[in-house]
């Protein structure tokens, strides 16, 4: 144990192994009539075999106490935060090292913010117990009371956070340890985690009277055919055991009780003791996610395989409900009213959080609030709405069961490596402070409330067709995109219609964007919240003896629509090329690389740069290199793979090397960064130096075409009028946001053979290469 600080006095007293009974939080004073704002850190601390996975290390919270004050610039007035068994004490309360909690936590106090300590998070406890261990309980509650008296002044606890959906995962499903797979260890499992909050709480309150229990649990509802109404009843009762436990319901005339003891062999005493010694919560924690409500349906035939399961009676497709055409009422506000008609304790959402683009991301918080204001106003005892992952999570998408960094960036942003505000910060400042929220994607709703959420039509109704609809049919101020001829133009009109952003895409004779006159007419007319610039004079090697006009469209007419928008306060991106650097680095350009161009053409966009942010500093300069993507016929990747599949000589510099950039994730990176409101210079190109032979192959390769047909030259041999860098590969200082080359390539040939199904008459409407990422969670 390391020294303390003085002002972490304490009490020596024992613990009981009964809960002392709830501390019933009061309702809210006039003080405090509003709904709360709370934030929370993705924090667990799984255990896969005998590797334990801790968020907080991938995430590097442990070693940023600076994070705290970034976290009370929000306006939250408490943080859910770790205070973890396994990462305080792994060997033991002898050798427990609390430095890093004492720090953290006197910081919130001195910041104002209330903690709500959590001692075990999705986690199974130290080596040497588990969550089948018959004195997990009492270990725990030894833990418990070290840190009451520790830290004597806190009073909300969440002892195990989400028994339920932890005993689901490691003793029903068996991802996480001990790695089971029946139902008499999920049983065991979810009461031990119980007696364990039970009795913690016990422990913590001798310490501490006034401490409180916030006892978390996912709360997903399932639906069902009528065939099937028998299985989701079962499930939905199931979904209440973690608080039927602790208040003391669960005796031989609650529904699961035959259940339990008959069918999954719990002894009627581990029951009876949770009667003989209740523990309410003091408020009760749902954790909500859109994949939490399920939908039962007989018929697999309408479901892809992934979805397929079933009892021991019959087999059933089991997905989400947001997916299905469903006239009964789902979602959050169902869930809370039964929640505060079940039990009439205080209520918050715990968990809030969506995995999905970032006005997606926005408009989740938003929705989340608003139907928890809405419910308060008609008497729900609703506390709060908890912006979780405030730094993210990782690799959440295999449920924690293998460490791939798979990233999803929440309030902030992780991959520039320090914390990176997004939009979904501006939006908790704006809640907390009582102002109405300012992003414009708001005006738009969510993807679970658009017509296209729908991907398993009922049966006898027509599938929703529409993506979104036209630009015109959708509220809200409009994105104006230049540049309705070219690939990057029409990928942003195809990925905004995905993301449900009005737009208006222009051609050059509708907009001539040198010329101010029309600029300022268009942006009166449309009274767009931004523009976005894919409009320019592309032909490098044309540019060398048509300076004038590659001026005129690449640096002048960006320069009339940054001071245009400037006095209009509108939002502007505007595109710029790797070819503003001469090669002589050696080593990946940085934003803040000075540049320095070869060509005409790089010295339009260098030109473009200095004029565009002297005009509207709050412009967002873009710089890519080396396009490729599905959706057009004439990028490298593409014309290389259809002549070498072809069995057609084609011929690829060697020895120029460059970061090509999927054209998809280039506009996804680039809405999601306008959508956070930066600005400035960032570089956006998938990671992965290689020349432009070793990308023909490496495309071939995955693509299963031979190279034999691929002619390796140096760039000289190719006689180009316009000189070009040896070496233009594009890193970033402020995040690498987009995936890999590798995964680029794989998704690119996916998505070209998905098009050619559509083409082909296979009934497969292509949506866009991204298609999934709105409900991507």
């Amino acid at each position: 144990m390391r020294g303390r600080d003085t002002r972490l006095c304490r009490k020596d007293e024992s613990a009981p192994y009964a809960c002392a009974g709830s501390r019933s939080i009061p309702p809210q004073s006039a003080a405090r009539t509003d709904l709360e704002l709370w934030g929370g850190v993705e924090c667990t601390v799984n255990r896969v075999g005998d590797r334990f996975y801790d968020q907080s290390v991938l995430n590097g919270h442990h070693q940023r106490p600076s994070d705290l004050e970034l976290f009370v610039e929000l306006g939250i007035k408490a943080l859910r935060y770790p205070v973890l068994w396994e990462r305080v004490a792994p060997r033991g309360l002898r050798q427990a090292d609390w430095s890093w909690s004492d720090e953290r936590l006197l910081r919130l106090r001195d910041l104002g913010i209330r903690p709500i300590v959590g001692l075990v998070h999705h986690g199974s406890g130290p080596r040497g117990t588990d969550l089948l261990d018959p004195q997990f309980p009492e270990k725990l509650a030894v833990y418990a009371r070290a840190v009451a008296r520790r830290y004597p002044w806190v009073e909300d606890y969440t002892p195990v956070n989400e028994p339920l959906t932890t005993a689901r995962f490691s003793a029903l499903y068996g991802h996480w340890y001990p790695h089971r797979q029946d139902g008499n260890s999920f049983s065991m499992a979810l009461l031990n985690q119980c007696r364990a909050a039970s009795i913690a709480m016990a422990a913590i309150r001798q310490v501490n009277p006034r401490a409180r229990l916030v006892q978390t649990d996912d709360l997903g509802k399932t639906y069902s055919t009528p065939r099937l109404k028998y299985q989701a009843d079962f499930e939905n009762e199931r979904r209440w055991l973690t608080w039927d436990l602790l208040c003391g319901r669960v005796d031989d005339e609650h529904p699961l009780w035959e259940h339990l003891v008959r069918t999954e062999g719990v002894p009627p005493s581990a029951l009876e003791w949770f009667l003989e010694f209740p523990c309410p919560p003091d408020l009760i924690g749902v954790n909500h996610y859109l994949t939490s409500e399920r939908f039962l349906d007989e018929d697999v035939t309408r479901y892809p395989p992934q979805t397929h399961g079933g009892n021991p009676r019959e087999a059933y497709a089991d997905t989400e409900v947001v997916r299905v055409d469903h006239d009964e009422p789902t979602g959050l506000r169902v869930i809370l009213r039964e929640a505060w008609q079940r039990y009439e304790l205080p209520l918050a959402v715990t968990e809030a959080h969506l995995g999905c683009t970032r006005e997606e991301q926005v408009r989740w918080l938003y929705h989340v609030w608003r139907t928890c204001r809405e419910l308060r106003a008609e008497g729900t005892d609703l506390r709060a709405v908890t912006a979780w992952s405030l730094l993210g999570a990782f690799d959440w998408d295999s449920l924690l069961t293998r460490h791939v960094g798979h990233y999803e960036p929440g309030v902030f942003d992780l991959r520039g490596g320090t914390p990176r505000p997004t939009a979904l910060a501006r939006l908790m400042r704006e809640l907390a402070s009582g102002e109405e929220p300012s992003n414009p994607v708001l005006a738009q709703p969510g993807w679970w409330e658009r017509p296209e959420r729908v991907l398993y039509p009922r049966n006898g109704r027509p599938a929703a067709t529409a993506r979104v609809g036209s630009p015109t049919q959708l509220p809200g101020r409009p994105l104006l995109i230049t540049g309705a001829t070219g690939t990057l133009g029409r990928a942003f009109s195809r990925l905004c219609d995905i993301r449900a952003l009005p737009h208006r895409l222009t051609t050059r004779q509708e907009l001539d964007i040198a010329r101010p006159e029309a600029v300022a007419a268009l942006l009166d007319e449309l009274q767009p919240w931004a523009v976005i610039n894919t409009a320019g004079y592309v032909r490098v090697d044309d540019a060398e003896t048509d300076a004038e006009r590659c001026l005129r469209e690449n640096a002048r007419g960006p320069a009339v629509l940054a001071s245009m928008c400037a006095e209009r306060g509108i939002r502007l991106v505007t595109f710029s090329s790797d070819l503003v650097f001469d090669g002589s680095k050696g080593a990946p350009y940085v934003e803040s690389d000075a540049v320095a161009p070869l060509n005409v053409y790089g010295r339009s966009k260098a030109e473009a740069e200095r004029e565009v942010l002297a005009a509207h500093p709050d412009a967002l300069v873009i710089r890519a290199s080396a396009f490729f993507g599905p959706w057009d016929e004439y990028n490298f990747v593409t014309i290389a793979l259809r002549e070498l599949e072809a069995g057609h000589p084609f011929a690829a510099a060697s020895d120029s090397v460059v970061s090509p950039t999927y054209v998809p994730d280039l506009v996804n990176g680039t809405l999601d960064l306008l959508v956070d409101g930066e600005c400035g210079v960032w570089h956006l190109a998938n990671p992965g130096a290689v020349s432009w032979a070793e990308l023909a192959e490496r495309a071939a390769a995955l693509a299963g075409i031979s190279t034999r047909k691929l002619v390796r030259m140096p760039t000289a041999a190719f006689g180009q009028p316009a000189p070009r860098p040896g070496y233009s590969v594009l890193g970033s200082e402020r995040g690498v946001l987009l995936p890999s080359l590798d995964d680029a390539l794989v998704r690119y040939l996916r998505e070209c053979e998905r098009d050619a199904r559509a083409l082909a008459g296979a009934g497969c409407a292509t949506r866009g290469a991204e298609v999934e990422a709105p409900g991507n969670e």
